[in-house]
């Protein structure tokens, strides 16, 4: 019984190694020069929880718009499950389709909304495999310029602007020509034809973030399924080798927030994946979570119906996002951003969250903006009395850190807070001089129900004259929100040097930086990544006050660092070389600065002259 029982285990396994190789070896394939209208094939696709059912594929024609780059697309009628009542639903993306065993390609285009029977656009598999083999950068002209605060209407014409996703399969009838096609299929049906829309998975956002994302996405042909949140249920359907027909998910963030898209497997050629037969944003090289998708029901709707599904676990990297399909690598993960968030107050539990973002110049800064600016919106009262402030850091590969310190009151600071934290990121990413990665994200923010803002009332001396050598103490009073007076004394040091015209300027951050643009004609433009850090980390912060001491001496900002006080004979030698650097011109010179930390959103601005002896 022993050896019987031994040996039918090996049967056993055996069998189901066999069982496993055509799921990680590609069908055969047909090529579109073999499509003829009549045939019939098969679909393969994911209606309910993960398993595969069949539909009917009635071939219909090609359709060939000769005005690209040989791009084709099989036409037909798709029949059987619940395809009659729901049309081509939003999530079959990717799905296979065969004829006589070979593999065709996948759904993917559809009539849009309102259609009166499931007409869909079939992605041939060779164009799909061509087209994702390049490992060509994104052109720089594609980077994206990301506004903030970010807003609904800007967010939407940002993504449309970059990424023309739903444009149509063909924009002009006389860019097609329709092969041997059935009865009644015209070139003006090219232009009918979109991507499928992808369902856009949303767990875990406040409703005002939720919103935002569904109406900006919605306009870049995505269907928002904020009621599908969630992982996808720990059950071993979805510990099996994936197969072509399987839904899978593109993950934009994961951890306890979730964003991504859910689509179909094309194709599987040993560990390489083929899906979606359109675009997901069209980036070009990504680096996106492959992940395992669970679909909980359809969403019939004449409009558009629907696939209602969750992500689940990573398995693999998406590569390429081309205008034919998605691809990627089964194995492990991409590296992604990781955010540590630790949400603090005095009227609750200390929370900490953590999330992980996909690495890109677009979306890792907006992402950044939405996890920040959902938790604060989901946790702490946005409007009235709300302050926040915010400490932490962002460590940049090979440059250091940038250091957050600052507070954010009044009308919105969340979204105050949140672009405080993305503005670096986005300027980072987007640079010109070299590619920037960042390592991590450490964030803490400290909440109050409270007003904490001040506004700068007066600025004295208690001695009438100063002298150069010697130390001054400078009052500064503050009034708070509550009718509070607040008083700060601040040594200033007079230099033994120094000459001219002395001025005290107290100001906060925003009127200083104003201040400065104007002494320098210019705005001063960063020359390296290095500069870029340094700047952020100099930046002015909201909850200080500055005191600078100036003369009238000149000086020069040369390739973006001011240079004050400086001799006769260095601005004549600086003024002779213009042409070999950035070089701009100072009418004053600054003789020191010094910043007054304050526990309030300060504003205010004073300027004082000095009297010496």
């Amino acid at each position: 019984m022993h050896v019987k029982g031994v040996a039918r285990a090996v049967l056993t396994l055996s069998l189901a190694l066999v069982a496993l190789l055509p799921l990680r070896a590609a069908a055969p394939l047909m090529p579109v020069s073999e499509i003829k209208p009549g045939m019939v094939g098969v679909g393969r696709t994911v209606f309910s929880g993960s398993t595969l059912e069949e539909f009917t594929v009635h071939i219909l024609g090609v359709l060939e718009n000769v005005m690209g780059p040989s791009r084709n697309l099989i036409l037909a009628r798709l029949e059987g499950g619940p395809l009659e009542k729901t049309g081509v639903i939003a999530g079959m993306s990717g799905s296979p389709v065969y004829v006589d065993g070979r593999l065709i390609g996948a759904v993917s285009y559809s009539l849009g909304a309102f259609s009166r029977e499931p007409i869909a656009g079939i992605t041939p598999i060779e164009e799909m495999i061509d087209a994702t083999r390049t490992t060509s950068r994104r052109a720089p002209g594609q980077q994206a310029e990301l506004t903030l605060p970010v807003s609904t209407a800007s967010l939407a014409s940002t993504l449309q602007e970059v990424f023309a996703r739903t444009a149509p399969f063909a924009q002009s009838p006389a860019d097609v020509r329709v092969a041997a096609t059935a009865p009644g299929v015209t070139p003006d049906l090219a232009t009918m034809l979109r991507p499928i829309s992808t369902p856009l998975v949303m767990s875990g956002f406040h409703g005002e973030v939720a919103s935002m994302i569904a109406t900006a996405f919605s306009a870049s042909g995505f269907t928002p399924m904020a009621a599908g949140g969630g992982t996808a249920p720990d059950t071993p359907e979805l510990d099996r080798p994936l197969r072509p027909g399987d839904a899978i998910g593109v993950g934009l963030i994961t951890g306890d927030l979730s964003l991504g898209g859910t689509g179909t497997v094309t194709a599987i050629e040993g560990n390489r994946v083929y899906a979606f037969g359109h675009p997901f944003y069209n980036l070009g090289p990504t680096s996106f979570p492959m992940t395992r998708a669970w679909i909980h029901t359809l969403l019939p709707s004449l409009m558009n119906s629907s696939k209602l599904g969750s992500l689940g676990r990573i398995i693999g990297t998406f590569e390429q996002d081309r205008a034919t399909a998605i691809a990627g690598t089964l194995g492990a993960g991409p590296s992604m951003l990781p955010i540590r968030l630790v949400l603090d107050t005095d009227r609750g539990p200390r929370r900490e969250f953590r999330f992980s973002v996909v690495r890109d110049q677009l979306f890792t800064p907006l992402l950044t903006y939405l996890t920040v600016v959902n938790t604060l919106k989901s946790y702490e009262r946005e409007f009235g009395t709300a302050s926040f402030v915010v400490t932490g850091r962002a460590r940049v590969a090979r440059h250091g850190e940038i250091a957050f310190e600052d507070i954010f009151t009044g009308e919105s600071p969340s979204v105050g807070a949140a672009s405080y934290i993305a503005g670096p990121i986005t300027f980072l990413l987007k640079n010109e001089f070299e590619p920037v990665e960042i390592d991590e994200l450490d964030l803490t923010i400290v909440s109050s129900e409270e007003p904490r803002t001040a506004v700068l009332e007066r600025v004295w001396l208690d001695t009438p004259t100063v002298r150069p050598g010697r130390t001054v103490p400078v009052k500064l009073l503050m009034r708070t929100s509550r009718g509070e007076d607040v008083l700060h004394t601040v040594p200033v040091d007079i230099p033994v040097n120094a000459t001219g015209t002395l001025t005290l300027i107290v100001a906060d951050g925003a009127r200083l930086a104003q201040i400065e643009q104007r002494e320098t004609r210019q705005t001063q433009q960063a020359q390296n990544v290095a500069q870029i850090v340094k700047a952020f980390n100099k930046a002015r912060k909201n909850n200080r006050l500055y005191v600078r001491l100036v003369s009238s001496g000149p000086g020069a900002v040369v390739s973006g660092e001011a240079l004050s006080a400086l001799p006769p004979s260095v601005l004549a030698v600086l003024d002779a070389d213009r042409h070999g650097a950035s070089i701009g011109t100072l009418r004053s010179a600054t003789l020191g600065e010094w910043a007054v930390p304050t526990d309030y959103a300060v504003s205010g601005a004073r300027f004082l002259s000095l009297p010496r002896r």
